[in-house]
């Protein structure tokens, strides 16, 4: 589908954890269609992680880096403009995480310091890694970064806890951002607000089944899949769309804009 889409484009992919993960499918896809790039996590992903075979599958360096860290963040884009012989066209920010969500505590009583751990590492890390390229002048004239979010950033799931906070900063900062790096570099960054998908976070989420399942029975077309992303997060990469930023761009089979479906009706109707 996108032969040589990419090709000639060099890029930087994060957040790839095992073949479940959006990133994972990215970086394949963004190889497919002829691009170069760079793989990163944070060391422990890396321990627990799946990430050498994706390298190998792709041919592609991995480079370890801490998000929170502007250190690490900065050597990120130095060593990856200098593995990929220049400046990068575009970036998968794929990186989210919520101590609160993983301990089962409860919104009403969060514990603050992961509060903080949580808005840090899954939304300050993409103004983080957006102010270390700026700065470097490491991403090219019409480049594009993607980050993933989701419809909590909008709505209340009391199952998604303080990550609906994180994603609400994070489109924030993907409208803010947005505008200075296009008015300065002609940078585009957007959102992509994906369905509930069958990741290694995501199945962590208590309730995420039932929800799984709900949402696929509202959304006209079902629940899009983490292959199908990919697919949306390439051609937001590409030239195709040049003229798109600042968007949280919906991409749920139709979910966010559906009142109810007969299907969640019928549950309800008396037999």
């Amino acid at each position: 589908m996108f032969e040589n889409l990419l090709k000639g484009k060099r890029g930087i992919i994060t957040g790839a954890l095992n073949s479940n993960s959006i990133a994972w499918k990215v970086a394949e896809k963004a190889h497919a269609a002829g691009a170069v790039f760079t793989l990163s996590n944070a060391p422990i992903a890396l321990r627990l992680g799946e990430l050498k075979a994706l390298a190998e599958q792709t041919k592609s360096e991995v480079i370890p880096a801490d998000a929170t860290s502007m250190e690490e963040i900065t050597a990120l884009y130095q060593k990856s403009m200098d593995v990929l012989g220049g400046k990068i066209d575009f970036v998968l920010h794929s990186i989210g995480m919520s101590h609160n969500v993983r301990k089962n505590i409860a919104y009403d009583s969060l514990n603050y310091d992961y509060w903080t751990k949580t808005l840090d590492i899954s939304a300050m890390s993409l103004h983080k890694m957006l102010a270390a390229a700026k700065k470097l002048d490491a991403i090219s004239e019409w480049g594009s970064v993607v980050t993933l979010s989701y419809i909590a950033a909008q709505r209340s799931y009391p199952f998604y806890n303080d990550m609906a906070e994180a994603k609400a900063m994070l489109e924030s900062i993907v409208r803010s951002f947005g505008y200075h790096y296009a008015k300065e570099k002609k940078v585009r960054i957007n959102s992509v607000s994906q369905s509930p998908t069958k990741t290694t976070a995501g199945s962590g989420i208590k309730g995420f089944t039932e929800f799984y399942e709900f949402a696929d029975a509202v959304s006209p077309l079902g629940n899009a899949s983490a292959d199908s992303c990919a697919d949306f997060c390439i051609a937001l990469f590409s030239d195709l769309t040049r003229m798109v930023t600042m968007q949280n761009l919906y991409h749920d089979g139709g979910y966010s804009t559906t009142g109810v479906s007969f299907e969640v009706m019928e549950k309800f109707i008396a037999k």
